[in-house]
């Protein structure tokens, strides 16, 4: 699309999200995430609001719509109006929760959004506390079959790192009960004095600690090594064949007019190019992805598909 185009069709988002009543003063853009403040999913997001202000023309605020693993905030925006002023900003958690609630998540992650921009992917990391002795996959199996390790940390129950992890229990033959926290914070204060010897986090959680020596890394969750953590090894190279990408993207409420989302897509592609943008996503362990919106929409439904098989197969239930 060229210059014009994304002009002309940014001032019809404009027009779209003012009121009548008060036209030059338009309503602001909101980026619903659906957890707390502090956590990457926030950092990425207002990251992004910071620079599709001046873009769009209006505030880009972030409000976080926390509880219920995310289903809050969800829901919210699945019932809002599709007219661009109200969007989710979303970690790979999403298409999750309507698998392993039991009751509550009411929404379709796929029939129930408009797919607009897949922002950035990362691989989970298995960290250990440096008082658990614990310094490779194989340390942690053998722990766990001494009965020394009894369980790992996880951010939440139905979290892909719950599934990855219970995914590693059957293929290791061993029986690890998750550690269920609401975040990955407490995952990783609890790392740290040694309170839980293992825990699957997010890298950019654990970023700093890695640097400093106080937590060790174990494996990630990838097929292939990832360049912003590159010394360390993937399950894969350990044994054991576990491919997942945890992801963010940006999502508006079924109905999304098909203009709209286009002009969205094409301004968080510009702000993605931005080198400090760039550096700051992998300082939050994160590599750039980007493209039309059909890329983020073909992960959401993989993942939904993928993931909808190992929760049934493995009988995983929360709540």
């Amino acid at each position: 699309m060229t210059t014009i185009g994304r002009r002309t069709l940014a001032l019809g988002i404009t027009a779209a999200l003012a009121s009548p009543a008060i036209a030059q003063a338009p309503r602001p853009v909101t980026f619903v995430v659906a957890y707390p403040a502090g956590g990457d999913t926030d950092a990425i997001a207002r990251l992004f609001a910071d620079r599709m202000a001046s873009r769009l023309g209006r505030q880009v605020i972030i409000e976080n719509r926390s509880g219920a693993s995310g289903v809050i905030g969800t829901q919210y925006v699945a019932r809002v109006p599709p007219d661009g002023s109200i969007l989710l900003f979303a970690p790979s958690t999403f298409p999750l929760a309507p698998l392993v609630l039991k009751q509550g998540a009411t929404y379709h992650p796929v029939n129930d959004f408009t797919p607009v921009h897949l922002v950035a992917t990362t691989p989970m990391i298995l960290i250990a506390s440096r008082q658990s002795g614990i310094r490779s996959l194989s340390d942690v199996v053998a722990q766990a079959r001494a009965g020394q390790l009894a369980g790992y940390g996880s951010p939440g129950s139905g979290s892909p790192m719950h599934i990855y992890g219970e995914m590693f229990n059957r293929l290791a033959n061993v029986n690890l009960s998750e550690i269920a926290y609401r975040g990955v914070a407490p995952v990783v204060n609890d790392l740290l004095s040694g309170s839980i010897g293992i825990g699957l986090v997010t890298i950019g959680a654990v970023a700093d600690h890695l640097k400093a020596g106080t937590l060790v890394p174990v494996a990630i969750s990838e097929a292939q090594r990832s360049p912003v953590v590159p010394e360390v090894p993937t399950y894969k190279e350990a044994g054991y064949d576990l491919n997942v990408t945890t992801w963010w993207g940006l999502f508006g409420p079924r109905g999304l007019p098909a203009a709209m989302a286009e002009t969205l897509n094409s301004h968080m592609n510009d702000v993605l190019a931005q080198p400090d943008v760039q550096e700051r996503l992998r300082a939050l362990g994160a590599v750039p992805a980007g493209g039309p919106a059909s890329r983020l929409a073909d992960v959401n439904r993989t993942d939904f598909e993928r993931f909808g098989r190992v929760v049934q197969e493995l009988n995983i239930q929360v709540g």
